[in-house]
């Protein structure tokens, strides 16, 4: 290596050169480091340079051009002066320097963030600076410095694990959110080890139980001041702002969220009307309190004049639209796009003009919660008490007086009867809990073994839990309930339709008039077998899904029907309004042709969409004049999705082979029937 020479320049005789090893920086710290030598005018490091030939006194700077260029800068906004000058490590080779400068970035280790605060904790210590001036000085914020000075007031085995590397800078952080060193340390020792550790979420929770930050819903309820002007403390986050500072007394918080909510429950049940208002001091509604309640449905009201008149604007602009796409095959982009504006709109309408009866009210029990935004909100429901106890009883709740009322209030005295706690006796909870799965052991190995039994009690299960939606006391899992429309509000008006409203209404439902489980049960049992098992397939049959031609588990449906041997066609014909409107004209006529041949579409090629989709409804269910052969292709042609089985060559239904299940099976070997469980 060539022989080097220190030297004093002035730095604007200094250029960075080409060859400088650091080619990438960061704004934020360039920024601070200008700031530094402008404050101080001190380069902490000399530079690593070479001679520029044939310019004598000139040099380029191939090791700390970063620190030249910040000089140069603090030069032109006047912070330092023309004739600052620099120190410089002169080296004749240019492949010397190149390697010098290399290693100079190389190895610099970075400071610790431990020692960094212990640093700027010592200087304000020993020269009695503010931070204010120490972050003038090093280029930084005051909220800078005084993070560093919070975090060098960490607890001990916190600020330990920050030094070694155990935890991180920003964890460091976490800890900080608060100055409790005690509470610092517990958390840190409860978290030592374990899978949240390193959770910066889980350690502001820790660190926050039984306070609040500024931005939860109750305290933003509260309020700042008011929290503050009735003896609050709030432990201000360095790293944060308002929002997630601690509001350190938890209770007093509570207390004055609860002032609030009651104030506001008060004036919306006088202004409203609500039998009861309860509150709920949190942005949503526990399950526990809702489960057992009934929602009471808002009926709808007259429309106001202004809401009237755009209603019915609306539906004149509704009929127009299917009124000009009626000549046409089927309607525009546009149209379409119209429609559903206007759908929407009217949607809206209507559920506007929705609203509670002043009777509604005055049996209603509203809640009242907090927003995201800490204002009282009324929930979009409103309830009518309605539980069943343990015996099964039904009835509507009535608030005690001093309190309100629930599920508790209603079990009071459920073990009157048989089964009943001898006096004298007390249980632990977990005794109880252990001895009710022993006896649920016994209860089911002896119903598994006995079939007709386990049917007809399936089969009151499933149809008791359909007589009330929601909370049930039922103590089993079992159920049926009703497939999801695939298609909301959609009625098909079928004859399958009407006779499941038929099929609904001969259920002997007797049995339901009694308000104990046990006596619905038992009356259930006291049905004859024909009406238990009408029952049985009704809870069985409204569980089936409607699933599209093609889609996984339409197959097993559609061989279901052929095991029932379903004759598709004398249930099921095509309509204009369930089928041929939803078809273009061409696709109608081609349909025609494929029945009836050239002579049939022929005959109607001429005619409207409007006109031919009800053509189409009558020619399909036999009602227009045509040959033998064409009307019966016409009386029981199917498109394939609606088929339960496979389709033939003349387009007719076919059923598998194969024997129908029910409540009977055959026994080949014996030849007999075997009566099934009932």
């Amino acid at each position: 290596m060539t022989t080097t020479n220190l030297l004093y320049v002035r730095a604007l005789d200094c250029a960075v050169s080409k060859h400088n090893v650091r080619t990438q920086s960061d704004e934020a710290a360039d920024a601070e480091l200008e700031a530094n030598i402008g404050e101080t005018g001190i380069i902490l490091q000399n530079l690593i340079g070479v001679p520029v030939p044939r310019k004598k006194g000139r040099y380029e700077i191939v090791g700390g051009g970063r620190r030249l260029e910040c000089v140069h800068r603090a030069i032109a906004s006047g912070k330092l002066g023309d004739d600052f000058m620099v120190p410089l490590l002169v080296v004749k080779g240019t492949r010397d320097a190149i390697e010098m400068s290399f290693a100079e970035n190389h190895y610099n280790l970075p400071m610790n963030p431990a020692d960094e605060c212990r640093a700027f904790q010592g200087m304000i210590e020993r020269e009695n600076k503010s931070p204010a001036e120490l972050a003038k000085r090093f280029g930084k914020t005051e909220r800078f410095v005084l993070g560093r000075l919070r975090l060098a007031n960490l607890a001990e085995p916190v600020f330990e694990a920050l030094r070694s590397g155990t935890i991180t800078l920003e964890i460091a952080k976490a800890y900080a959110a608060t100055t409790d060193i005690d509470r610092q340390a517990k958390v840190f020792h409860e978290l030592d080890g374990h899978y949240y550790s390193s959770n910066l979420n889980e350690i502001r929770r820790q660190l926050a139980t039984g306070s609040f930050n500024g931005g939860a819903p109750k305290a933003l309820l509260v309020g700042r001041d008011a929290y503050l002007a009735a003896g609050g403390r709030i432990d201000t986050d360095l790293f944060s702002d308002e929002s997630s500072e601690v509001w350190c007394d938890g209770e007093l918080v509570e207390r004055l969220a609860d002032e609030a909510m009651s104030a506001a429950a008060a004036a919306l049940r006088e202004r409203e009307g609500y039998a009861e208002v309860r509150r709920v001091a949190a942005t949503s509604i526990p399950y526990s309190e809702t489960c057992h309640l009934s929602v009471i449905e808002p009926v709808p009201m007259p429309l106001g004049p202004e809401a009237q008149a755009r209603h019915d604007e609306i539906t004149a602009r509704i009929e127009a639209i299917e009124a000009g796409a009626a000549d046409s095959d089927d309607y525009t982009e546009e149209q379409c796009t119209e429609l559903d504006t206007l759908a929407e709109e009217m949607e809206t309408l209507i559920e506007a003009s929705l609203q509670l009866t002043l009777d509604q009210k005055a049996n209603a029990i509203a809640y009242l919660v907090i927003d995201a935004e800490g204002r009282p909100r009324l929930h979009h429901e409103v309830f009518a008490v309605c539980f069943e106890d343990d015996s099964g009883s039904l009835d509507e709740a009535d608030e005690p007086e001093g309190g309100v009322s629930g599920p508790d209030d209603a079990l009071d005295g459920a073990g009157d009867g048989d089964e009943a706690e001898e006096a004298g006796e007390s249980y632990s909870l977990r005794l109880l809990d252990e001895l009710a799965s022993m006896k649920s052991e016994l209860l089911s190995v002896h119903v598994a073994r006995d079939a007709p039994f386990a049917l007809d009690l399936a089969t009151f299960i499933m149809a008791d839990r359909t007589r009330r939606p929601g909370w049930n006391a039922m103590p089993s899992e079992l159920a049926a309930p009703a497939a999801g429309p695939r298609n909301a509000g959609f009625e098909s008006g079928t004859p399958a339709a009407a006779a499941w409203t038929e099929l609904e209404a001969s259920l002997d439902r007797s049995w339901q008039d009694h308000d104990a489980m046990v006596d619905r049960y038992d009356a259930f049992c006291l049905l004859e077998s024909a009406r238990q098992a009408a029952w049985l397939g009704w809870a069985v049959a409204r569980t089936l899904h409607a699933v599209p031609h093609g889609e996984a588990g339409s197959a097993f449906l559609d061989h279901l029907g052929g095991k029932l041997e379903i004759d598709v066609a004398s249930w099921w014909r095509p309509t204009a309004r369930n089928f041929f409107d939803r078809l273009t004209k061409p696709r109608i006529l081609d349909l025609f042709e494929g029945i009836g041949g050239v002579e049939l579409r022929s005959r109607y090629a001429a005619s409207r969409k409007f006109d031919l989709a009800a053509a189409a409804e009558r020619l399909f269910a036999g009602d227009t004049v045509t040959d033998a052969d064409t009307k019966q292709r016409l009386a029981t042609w199917l498109p394939q999705p609606m088929a339960l089985s496979d389709i033939d060559a003349a387009g007719r239904a076919v059923a598998p082979d194969g024997p129908r299940s029910g409540f009977e099976v055959t026994d080949p070997e014996a030849g007999e029937d075997i009566p099934a469980a009932a």
